[in-house]
């Protein structure tokens, strides 16, 4: 087998592990449906590493494709990410109690200080108070990202189908959609510092870290493999496969590698435990 042959060998595997371990989670989650809610949204956190791995499988089956079905593909993961840092936001606020749309916030949790750093303190004071007001502020923050995602790959994808795509437009996207997704993400880091000590019990670190780890692994390793061809390292020998077609079939052959890791890191941070627990409890009362 040549190098491509086993490099495709090797993603199928990955890719069948994360399915795997994934498929296994989630038919725990509905075999304990007790928390609708919660449930509904850390099974569309779930699937975030799947989603991932098919996307960059789909990459890796055909190498060669063009610049806009290499765009296409990369937005259906970001838009993908956009709606998981939506419903991560909403499962927190489903483990506080915490209703925006009806105006609910628990009393014990009004009045707390919420300290923002630099850059944020250019736009806001330094300390606030937590309240209804602050707390939809923080959910706009991280809503911002999942508008402003799609409607950026939309944009990217049809300039590039008109062939006006020039070097300046790639760089404003990709400058609007870094403070886009730092936004949202700052937004998450803040409401976990305010509510860490409410949130403990539920691992909220561990879940984070699921999300951002993905999207962490997927941005840097493609900066570091733009360097690395920069300089030379990754080089083509090949007079039908450029440099940049190289750049995108290692990046996915490491996201079906990664996903696979994060697919098993789920298993804890999202363990079905608390609702097995739950229906326990519930079964033992019913026999009293």
């Amino acid at each position: 087998m040549n190098p491509g042959q086993l490099t495709l060998l090797g993603s199928t595997i990955c890719v069948m592990l994360t399915t795997h371990f994934s498929v296994q989670l989630l038919s725990e989650h509905f075999f304990y449906w007790k928390k609708p809610k919660e449930q509904k949204a850390i099974i569309i956190i779930i699937l975030m590493a799947p989603v991932y791995a098919l996307d960059s499988y789909v990459g890796l089956l055909d190498y060669q494709g063009s610049k806009v079905f290499f765009t296409f593909l990369d937005s259906i993961k970001e838009c993908y990410e956009a709606l998981v840092i939506a419903k991560f936001l909403a499962l927190l606020y489903g483990y506080l109690n915490i209703s925006i749309s009806k105006n609910i916030v628990p009393d014990e949790i009004k009045g707390r200080e919420i300290h923002h750093s630099f850059p944020m303190t250019l736009f806001q004071p330094k300390t606030v108070r937590l309240n209804h007001s602050t707390l939809k502020l923080l959910k706009y923050w991280t809503w911002q990202f999942v508008v402003i995602r799609p409607l950026c790959s939309i944009l990217m994808i049809t300039f590039q189908l008109f062939g006006i795509y020039p070097s300046w437009l790639s760089w404003t996207f990709t400058i609007v959609l870094n403070i886009s997704v730092s936004l949202a993400l700052y937004s998450l880091v803040l409401f976990y510092h305010v509510f860490s000590k409410e949130l403990e019990p539920h691992k909220p670190l561990a879940k984070f870290l699921c999300i951002k780890g993905i999207v962490f692994f997927c941005f840097w390793q493609g900066v570091a493999l733009d360097i690395l061809a920069a300089v030379g390292i990754i080089r083509s020998h090949h007079f039908w496969l450029d440099v940049e077609h190289i750049e995108e079939a290692l990046q996915n052959a490491l996201v079906c590698i990664e996903m696979v890791f994060f697919s098993a890191f789920q298993q804890y941070a999202y363990s079905v435990e608390p609702y097995k627990d739950d229906s326990t409890t519930g079964a033992s009362k019913k026999r009293e």
